[in-house]
């Protein structure tokens, strides 16, 4: 077989639960994955870990498992996934149960490692991010089920393609092919036309899962399976390679990536052709996640209706930064949203919402005390008072944080079907992180009549988080595009239309061959998503944001 159709039915935990089902029968597959973590979720599952010690995994496969084990088995689609979260073995154990049960004869291999909790105190779940190879060992010895811990997102992948086409740790060309497929395959239906700059351009009202066809030298072309909605064009390919990545290279376990060699191109209806990838040996360090718990958390927001809003809002915060002064919480942050309209129609158009939020190590500072405060405030605060919903207790909130350690120090094992315990070496062959040099940009657009105008009139933007920084990737659609933007969107005008980020370090990383900036800022999002610093906590709608931001265009590109 020269091409393995590899493709993905889960890009989330609670992702769409047919979605496993609309693969097995929409068309040709030789692997499925299914993507199941991502920081929060590992803090999810270290919080059911806590309740009971034999879960720690996503229990939303099992239940997918029951109904779709036989429709796999019967078409010899082997399934390899990350569903294992925080406790793999019993992942696997439990798909062995269910698959006696239904009596299927399947192997269920899995691969684990990846878990360095006890070696970090305070940590509520620590794990390293693992390349594919314990999965390709699986594969190899002829599992058709792979569970697996924390692994990179693409490692779904490249560990599949690893096995199929026989790539040892020295392809990195062909790894790093598989993993640019890996990274556009991992969200799942944000490849087909979900959460798109550019989505009224298809029925994106239920878009089909992905899948990529895999070539023995990395390159793959992105599609799915005919007659499922959505599409898949050059657009929705760049805008997922350009998802929760940075620079020009984008390092991984197994091999580093160059994003700055991706060419893409169409290759027919609802296909689009990845080749030109580069690879190069990966950093000496692998990345682990940590989780804590960082404190209590609790919010109330505020409706002010009608006149005189922001002389209300004084009002209320004054009086309860009187209240909470006998135990002031740690954090405490205010933001005034003015949704509000002179002369509403409705009394939901006439009201504004002010929301605060409070963090505090002790649980009683911001629960019961911030509670009583402000609903003693009922009758005694500005007129029309009321809130969105009553004050609760305080709610405990997670931390993540990145720490590295040598490839070497995590003890990688693919435990195959039999029982049988392989190690997986580190790689012998590695290489410290740098930035690329800093490509030439295009040349600019002569000048001419310019009319001011949203950003995304002419760009496309898909943003996302990595811990506490965010990253914001903007495309041009059009090389006259592309040589407008590479010269008109420096980090001075970023930092202008996103004025949250103006005190914070951002860096631009220019990607011509994609027509693409990408946009890092770091600590937007203070301590990562769990810890909800801000309205978006993972940076979802941040380039959605910069796109309605005006400025000046040419009249040429309008």
């Amino acid at each position: 077989m020269t091409v393995l159709r590899v493709g993905n039915f889960s890009g989330f935990y609670g992702d769409r639960f047919d979605a496993l089902r609309e693969m097995l029968t929409g068309g040709e597959l030789d692997v499925l994955t299914g993507d199941y973590l991502a920081e929060l979720t590992m803090l999810i599952l270290a919080r059911d870990r806590l309740k009971d010690p034999s879960t720690g995994y996503a229990r939303t496969f099992l239940r997918q498992l029951e109904d779709c084990l036989g429709l796999a088995h019967e078409r010899g689609v082997r399934i390899v996934t990350n569903a294992g979260g925080l406790h793999p073995a019993g992942l696997a154990g439990r798909v062995r149960e269910v698959a006696e049960r239904l009596g299927i004869p399947v192997r269920v291999a899995h691969v684990e490692g990846d878990d360095l909790t006890a070696s970090h105190p305070g940590a509520l779940a620590a794990h390293a991010y693992l390349g594919g190879f314990g999965i390709a060992e699986c594969l190899r010895a002829g599992a058709d089920i792979v569970v697996t811990g924390r692994v990179t997102d693409a490692a779904l992948v490249t560990g599949p393609a690893a096995a199929h086409f026989g790539w040892g740790p020295d392809a990195h060309d062909a790894l790093a092919g598989a993993v640019v497929a890996g990274h556009v395959l991992e969200c799942g239906t944000q490849a087909t036309g979900g959460n798109y700059a550019f989505f009224q351009e298809g029925d994106v009202r239920r878009p089909g899962f992905p899948l990529a066809e895999i070539h023995a030298d990395g390159s793959s072309v992105v599609t799915k399976h005919p007659g499922t909605g959505g599409l898949v064009d050059v657009g929705t390919v760049t805008a997922q390679l350009l998802y929760e990545t940075g620079g020009g290279r984008y390092a991984g376990p197994d091999v580093t990536a160059r994003l700055d060699t991706v060419r893409l191109s169409h290759d027919g209806p609802d296909r689009v052709r990845i080749e030109g990838v580069r690879g190069e040996a990966p950093p000496p360090e692998l990345k682990v996640g940590l989780n804590r718990l960082g404190g209590f958390r609790n919010e109330v927001v505020f409706v002010l209706t009608g006149l005189d809003v922001e002389a209300k809002a004084r009002l209320v915060r004054d009086q309860l930064t009187e209240a909470l002064a006998k135990s002031p919480p740690d954090e405490v942050r205010w933001e005034l949203v003015r949704t509000d309209r002179a002369d509403a129609g409705t009394e939901e158009a006439a009201s504004a919402l002010l929301r605060l939020v409070v963090r505090d190590p002790d649980e009683r500072v911001v629960g019961r005390a911030l509670g009583g405060a402000a609903v003693e405030l009922a009758l005694a605060s500005y007129p029309g008072f009321h809130v969105l919903s009553p004050p609760e207790k305080g709610a405990p909130y997670g931390v993540f944080e990145d720490v590295y350690v040598p490839q070497g120090a995590v003890g990688h094992v693919a435990v195959l079907h039999d029982g049988r315990r392989v190690p997986v070496p580190p790689p012998q062959d590695t290489q410290a992180l740098a930035a690329v040099p800093e490509p030439d940009l295009p040349d600019a657009l002569p000048s001419g009549p310019i009319r001011r105008a949203p950003l995304g009139l002419v760009a496309g933007a898909r943003s996302g988080d990595k811990g506490g920084n965010a990253n914001v990737g903007v495309w041009a659609r059009t090389d006259d595009a592309w040589r407008w933007l590479a010269h008109a969107l420096t980090v001075e005008r970023f930092r202008q239309l996103i004025p949250e980020s103006r005190d914070l370090p951002v860096t631009r990383h220019v990607l011509p061959n994609l027509r693409a900036l990408n946009f890092v800022v770091e600590g937007i999002l203070g301590a990562g998503v769990a810890a909800r610093h801000r309205f978006d906590p993972q940076a979802k709608a941040l380039g959605e944001w910069l796109r309605s931001r005006h400025l000046d265009i040419p009249e040429a590109l309008l």
